[in-house]
C-alpha cells in the first residue's frame, strides 16, 4: 500500500497526528494493535489540569481534536487555581471514559483520507537516510514519505503487580516487541521509564456519605472553540449528565500497611528498571518520601454517569492485590470496597528526545517523526500536542514548505518541545506552568488569538473559527486602547476593581462579551508584570547568563525556591546563571528567583558580579 503518511500507534498522540495529516489532504494510514482501543483513557478519565489545560486550549487553537472530544464527553468541569493568578488558572474536565474513546474513534473513521489497520509494526524501511515505509509482523507492507511513531508505553512493555510480571502495555493489550530492536539497529538511544495506575473500584461498594462531595462548577467554560460557538448558538452544553466526585484521605493505618509491605513492591525491590514520574508518584513512594505526613488526599472519580467503576486519583500502586485490598479498606468510605481491577505499574522503552529536531523529526532519519510518551513524556495532553506538531510538520515537509517551530514565548507547547529536544529527560516529563518564563502571557484564555498566526499558516483550523479567533483578539486590543484613552484603565488596575463592576456602574457602557472582558481585565491589571518579564528577558539576552554564582552561596537564602530546586542546585554547584539554567529539572521560575538573588548580592557588593570577557 502506498500512502503519504503512516502513523504508528493511535493513542492520544497518534490520533492528533493522523487527523492533522488527513485533514491537510494527505493519504494517511493509521496502524494500531487494536482498533477498539484507539484513544482509550488508559489511566485517569480526565483531560486538562494545571498547564495541561493550557496545552489542550493551544491544541484546539491550532485545529486539534482533544478539546472538542473532552467537551463532548465531559461530566465534571472545574477551573483549577481559580483563586490564584491568571497564568496558572486551568481547566480540568472529567470525562465519560467510553464516550471519549468512541467520540475520538468516530472522528478518525469519518476522515476520507485516513485508513486504519490493525497490526504490529515490526520493521522500518529506510534507504538513503530517509524512511520509506513500514513492515508489519504479519508480512504486510506500506510505503510513505513520512512515518510518525507514537507507540506510547508499548515498546517492550512489562506490567508489574507485586512480584508478578507479564508482557503488555496495558491490561488486555499486548506489547510491541520488535520495534525497539529496529530503532537500536538504526542507532537510536533508548531508555526505560515506568508509569502506573490505581485499582478500579466498584461504585456501589463505596460509602459516599463518608466522603466529602466534590461537585463540578455550575458555570462551565468549554475547552474547544467549536463547543463555545455551538453554545453561543443555543446548543445544550454540557452534553453529558453531570457527576459528583468524592474526597477522602488515607490514614495512618493505610501508611502502616504500606510500610510493612514495601518489600513486595517492585518499586523498592529493584524489579523495576525504569524511573517513574516524580509529579505523579505511587502511593508507596509518597509514604516513603513524605514520611512526616499522616494522610494523603484521594479523589474518587466516577468513570461515567452510568459506569459501575470509580477511579481513585492518588492511589497509584504496584503492590500485590491482597495488599492493595487491605490498605484500600483503611480509607474512609472504602471500608467495604470491592475492586474490579487492581493497580499495576508499566515499564517501557522510550527514545531520548534530544535525538530530534524541534519539528520532532529525527536528526538521523529524514521523514521519521517521534511523538508522545515515546519521547519520554507523561500525560495525555503532552502526547496530544506532540502528535499535532509532528503531524503538521510532516504535512509541511510533504508540501515542500518551511517547518513549523513554535517558540517558547508563543505557547506552552513550544516550551514543552524546546525542553524535550534541547534539555532531554531523566524522568517522565510533565508540563508545568513554572517551566515557562513567559507563562503570564501564555494564558488559557488568549490561546485562540495568540496562536491564530500559526493556525493561519498551517491551515488546519477551519476558516470560520480562525476568523472568529482573530476578531476576538482585535476586540481585546481595541477595548484595552479605548480604556487607556478615556482614563478608565487606571481604575481597572486598582485592586478589587473588576470590569464587570465598572460596567454595572455605567462607566463602560454595555461592555464586551464576558470572555473578552476577562482578557481585557487581565491585560491591564498585569501589564506591569508583563513589562517586568520582558525587561528580564532583555537583560538575560544582554549577558545575564554570565552572572557568577558564589561558590559558598547558601541556597537556603534564595527566597521562593522549592526544596527540590535547592537540592538540585546544591548537588550540581553551577558557577553561572547560564549553567544553572541548563540543569535538568530546573524551571525558568527557579532561574528567575536565582537571578533576583544574584542581582541583590551584586548591588550589595557581596558577590554575583558579572564575569569579564
Amino acid at each position: 500500500m502506498d500512502v503519504d503518511v503512516i502513523v504508528v500507534g493511535l493513542g492520544h498522540a497518534g490520533c492528533e497526528a493522523a487527523l492533522a495529516c488527513a485533514r491537510l489532504g494527505h493519504r494517511t494510514l493509521g496502524i494500531t494493535l487494536r482498533e477498539d482501543r484507539i484513544a482509550v483513557l488508559s489511566c485517569n478519565p480526565a483531560i486538562g489540569g494545571t498547564a495541561k489545560g493550557h496545552l489542550v486550549r493551544e491544541l484546539d487553537a491550532l485545529g486539534g481534536e482533544m478539546g472538542a472530544a473532552a467537551d463532548d464527553a465531559g461530566t465534571h468541569f472545574r477551573t483549577l487555581n481559580a483563586s490564584r493568578g491568571p497564568a496558572v488558572q486551568a481547566t480540568r474536565v472529567l470525562c465519560d471514559r467510553e464516550v471519549y474513546a468512541t467520540r475520538m474513534q468516530a472522528a478518525l473513521r469519518a476522515e476520507p483520507n485516513l485508513t486504519l489497520w490493525e497490526g504490529e509494526v515490526a520493521g522500518l524501511e529506510v534507504g538513503g537516510g530517509r524512511v520509506r515505509g513500514v513492515r508489519l509482523a504479519d508480512g504486510r507492507e506500506a510505503a510513505a514519505g513520512a512515518v510518525i511513531l507514537t507507540t506510547g508505553t508499548f515498546l517492550r512493555a512489562l506490567m508489574h503487580e507485586g512480584t508478578r510480571t507479564q508482557v503488555g502495555g496495558r491490561i488486555g493489550d499486548a506489547a510491541a516487541v520488535g520495534l525497539s530492536s529496529v530503532l537500536l539497529e538504526l542507532g537510536f538511544e533508548l531508555g526505560r521509564f515506568k508509569t502506573g495506575t490505581p485499582a478500579r473500584l466498584r461504585r456501589d461498594s463505596i460509602d459516599w456519605d463518608r466522603c466529602t462531595p466534590q461537585p463540578g462548577e455550575d458555570e462551565v467554560r468549554p475547552f474547544s472553540e467549536r463547543s463555545r460557538l455551538a453554545q453561543s448558538e443555543g446548543q445544550m452544553f454540557p452534553r453529558q449528565p453531570r457527576v459528583v466526585c468524592g474526597l477522602t484521605w488515607t490514614t495512618p493505618q493505610t501508611h502502616a500497611i504500606l510500610r510493612d509491605h514495601l518489600h513486595l513492591s517492585p518499586l523498592f525491590t529493584g524489579q523495576l528498571e525504569g524511573r517513574g514520574p516524580r509529579y505523579c508518584p505511587s502511593l508507596e513512594d509518597k509514604v516513603v518520601r513524605f514520611a512526616d505526613r499522616d494522610r494523603h488526599q484521594i479523589f474518587l472519580e466516577p468513570e461515567g454517569p452510568d459506569s459501575p467503576l470509580v477511579y481513585p486519583a492518588g492511589l497509584s500502586t504496584s503492590l500485590p492485590a491482597e495488599v492493595q485490598l487491605a490498605f484500600l479498606r483503611t480509607i474512609p468510605g472504602l471500608e467495604e470496597v470491592e475492586v474490579e481491577r487492581y493497580g499495576y505499574a508499566v515499564e517501557y522503552d522510550y527514545s531520548k528526545p534530544t535525538q530530534l529536531e524541534p519539528t520532532l523529526q529525527s536528526r538521523a532519519v529524514r521523514g521519521l517523526y517521534f511523538a508522545g510518551q515515546l519521547n519520554g513524556t507523561s500525560g495525555y495532553e503532552e502526547a496530544a500536542v506532540q502528535g499535532l506538531v509532528a503531524g503538521m510538520n510532516a504535512s509541511l515537509a510533504l508540501r515542500g514548505e518551511p517547518p513549523l517551530v513554535v517558540r517558547r514565548d508563543q505557547a506552552h507547547l513550544g516550551v514543552l518541545i524546546d525542553d524535550l529536544v534541547n534539555r532531554g529527560v531523566d524522568e517522565p516529563f510533565r508540563m508545568l506552568t513554572s517551566r515557562s518564563e513567559h507563562r503570564l502571557q501564555l494564558r488559557e484564555g488568549n490561546a485562540p488569538w495568540r496562536l491564530a498566526p500559526v493556525a493561519r499558516r498551517v491551515g488546519l483550523l477551519s476558516p470560520p473559527l480562525l476568523e472568529r479567533a482573530e476578531a476576538r483578539g482585535r476586540a481585546v486590543e481595541a477595548e484595552v486602547e479605548r480604556l487607556r484613552r478615556n482614563g478608565i484603565a487606571k481604575r481597572l488596575k486598582q485592586v478589587g476593581t473588576t470590569y464587570e463592576a465598572l460596567r454595572e456602574e455605567g462607566v463602560l457602557g454595555p461592555g464586551e462579551a464576558p470572555e473578552i472582558a476577562r482578557e481585557v481585565e487581565v491585560v491591564l491589571k498585569y501589564e506591569g508584570y508583563l513589562l517586568q518579564a520582558q525587561r528580564a528577558a532583555r537583560r538575560e539576552a544582554a549577558g545575564g547568563s554570565e552572572l557568577k554564582i558564589p561558590a559558598d552561596l547558601d541556597w537556603k537564602e534564595v527566597r521562593g525556591l522549592s526544596n527540590e530546586a535547592r537540592e538540585r542546585f546544591a548537588a550540581a554547584r553551577p558557577m553561572t546563571l547560564g549553567q544553572a539554567r541548563e540543569l535538568s529539572g530546573i524551571t525558568p521560575s527557579a532561574v528567575s528567583l536565582l537571578r533576583v538573588h544574584l542581582e541583590r548580592l551584586r548591588r550589595s557588593g557581596t558577590g554575583g558580579h558579572a564575569s569579564s570577557k
